[in-house]
């Protein structure tokens, strides 16, 4: 297993909840970190991303709600959930997208946790 998530749960509107995402060093140091999610009956869509550099990238339907951050102390990727909404019901999945370097070869990776689920009462 490459990405471990943990976190999910359930949690009333307007509560809070912080997933974690963490991977080995070998992976993490080289790696694009992401969050996806699901709903039921929907594709999966991009929720927010941390470069190896720090910089962040959110879609539009979390900024101002969600915080994403690494520590790359600890290999580990948190996403900070606040004011949550019923609809930001669905699985979230953790994503580390890369590539080895070994020798001449470029080697990308592109990884997928197991997903953990959040669910948003009204």
């Amino acid at each position: 297993v490459q990405v471990v998530e943990s976190g999910g749960g359930l949690v009333q509107a307007g509560g809070s909840l912080r997933l974690s995402c963490a991977a080995a060093e070998s992976t993490f140091s080289r790696s694009t970190m992401a969050w996806y999610r699901q709903a039921p009956d929907n594709q999966r869509e991009f929720v927010a991303a941390v470069t190896i550099g720090g910089d962040t990238n959110y879609a539009d339907f979390v900024k101002d709600r969600f915080t994403l951050s690494r520590d790359n102390a600890k290999n580990t990727m948190y996403l900070q959930m606040n004011s949550l909404k019923p609809e930001d019901t669905a699985v979230y999945y953790c994503n580390a997208k890369g590539e080895y370097i070994i020798g001449r070869n470029r080697l990308p990776f592109d990884y997928w946790g197991q997903g953990t689920q959040v669910t948003v009462s009204p």
